[in-house]
């Protein structure tokens, strides 16, 4: 088995606060130019929280504060021939504003309503709108 045939694991960390959830503008990598939630890849012996700690703070500064696991995407992105499995995480920030902290990776940061979303939106977060997942009614739950 060639492990650059099997899917890989992203983590999305949908931070929240004042009703609005956080959005960057993908740079340098597939999926440009479209909004995402902070994440990235899932590194070996590293669970799915600590990833959402690492690459929240990497990516915007930002100290969270894990709320709950959500769901999961299956995103195949036929384009760029890749396969990832999305496991989303919902969260608080703790501190400040977001900054852009890999100008490589994200131009900007932004708060918008859930029913206000930016686009285009990147593959995961178009796969977890279908499913007609929203982070306010689980937290409502």
């Amino acid at each position: 088995m060639i492990l650059n045939n099997l899917p890989q694991i992203g983590v999305g960390v949908i931070i929240i606060r004042d009703n609005k959830v956080l959005l960057g503008m993908r740079a340098g990598a597939h999926g440009e130019n479209t909004w995402q939630f902070p994440g990235g890849h899932l590194n070996k012996f590293e669970t799915v929280e600590d990833c959402a700690f690492r690459e929240a703070k990497e990516e915007t500064g930002l100290e969270i504060d894990i709320l709950s696991k959500g769901p999961y995407t299956d995103d195949h992105f036929l384009e760029n021939d890749k396969h990832y499995t999305t496991l989303f995480v919902l969260a608080i920030s703790k501190t400040g504003e977001p900054k852009v902290m890999e100008p490589d990776k994200c131009k900007i940061w932004a708060w918008y309503e859930w029913n206000d979303l930016p686009k285009p939106l990147f593959l995961p977060i178009l796969n977890l709108l279908k499913s007609g997942f929203n982070p306010f009614n689980t937290l409502k739950n």
